[in-house]
C-alpha cells in the first residue's frame, strides 16, 4: 500500500489534499470558537458553538492525522531526520496538552482571561504546526 503512495502519480498528491482539508476543517473550527470566548457573537451559546465547533475540529484533526500517519509511513527514516517534523511533533503535543487543560479546567463554562489565552496559545501553537509543516519540504 505505501508503495502506491509512492509509484502512483496522484496518490499522494490526494493524500495532501486530504491533510490539508482536515487542517481547514481544525484551525478554522478553532478559530471560530475563539471569536466566541473573546465575545464575538455573544447572542450565540457557547456551549452549543463549542458542540458543533469541536466536533468539525474533532473531524478535520482525524483526518489529518490519517492522511498524516500514511504520509510518514511512506519516507519514515527522513522524516524523523527532518528537524520541522520533530518540531511538528512537539507542537502537537503541546497542542494537546493545551486542549486538555483548556477542557479540565472548565474554560467553556468560565469564558474568562485564562479561557482567553488558552485560545490565542491554541491558534498560535496550530499554526506554528502548519508552519513547520511546511518547511519539512524545505528541510
Amino acid at each position: 500500500m505505501f508503495t502506491a503512495l509512492q509509484v502512483h502519480p496522484w496518490a499522494y498528491p490526494a493524500l495532501e489534499v486530504m491533510h490539508i482539508v482536515g487542517i481547514a476543517l481544525l484551525v478554522g473550527n478553532l478559530v471560530a470558537l475563539e471569536l466566541r470566548v473573546f465575545g464575538r457573537a455573544a447572542d450565540v451559546p457557547a456551549l452549543a458553538l463549542a458542540r458543533l465547533s469541536l466536533s468539525l475540529a474533532a473531524t478535520g484533526f482525524a483526518l489529518a492525522a490519517a492522511s498524516g500517519l500514511l504520509m510518514f509511513a511512506t519516507q519514515p527514516a527522513d522524516l524523523l531526520a527532518n528537524r520541522a517534523f520533530t518540531l511538528k511533533m512537539l507542537l502537537l503535543f503541546a497542542a494537546a496538552c493545551n486542549a486538555a487543560f483548556f477542557h479540565a479546567r472548565g474554560s467553556l463554562q468560565r469564558l474568562d482571561r485564562v479561557a482567553r489565552w488558552l485560545m490565542v496559545s491554541s491558534t498560535l501553537i496550530w499554526l506554528a504546526v502548519i508552519a513547520c509543516g511546511r518547511w519539512i519540504a524545505y528541510q
